[in-house]
């Protein structure tokens, strides 16, 4: 079964670029989906395709980075029929809940030997 390669661009990013470079490659029309909001000049959108093999998920993965990509996802046992906007984001909601973030710097004092002889009663 086939797989899906998600992936969440940055704001500036241009997707007709995206589809262009994608339908350039190899993927058909009905291999990928771009998701868009209302406002797609100033918003951030994702893109998902559906690849088959190591190749094409090689292609896809270039494809992205070359397009500014922020943060990629794959979806293993996946085709693009189930790929809606709901279903991707419900999957990418429960990834990035388990995701174990970075935690800030912790600065350790180092160990005082207490109270010493410079210590004057």
């Amino acid at each position: 079964m086939s797989s899906i390669l998600t992936g969440l661009f940055e704001r500036n990013g241009d997707y007709k670029r995206l589809e262009d470079e994608l339908e350039n490659s190899g993927f058909a029309n009905s291999d990928y989906i771009v998701y868009l909001k209302e406002d797609h000049h100033h918003s951030q959108f994702m893109a998902s395709v559906e690849i088959k093999d190591a190749e094409q998920s090689q292609k896809a993965h270039d494809i992205f980075h070359q397009n500014s990509v922020l943060k990629t996802y794959l979806f293993e046992n996946m085709n693009i029929d189930q790929a809606s906007y709901s279903n991707v984001k419900k999957y990418i909601d429960a990834r990035s809940k388990a995701e174990i973030h970075n935690s800030p710097d912790v600065k350790k004092k180092p160990q005082h030997t207490g109270m010493d002889s410079e210590v004057k009663f």
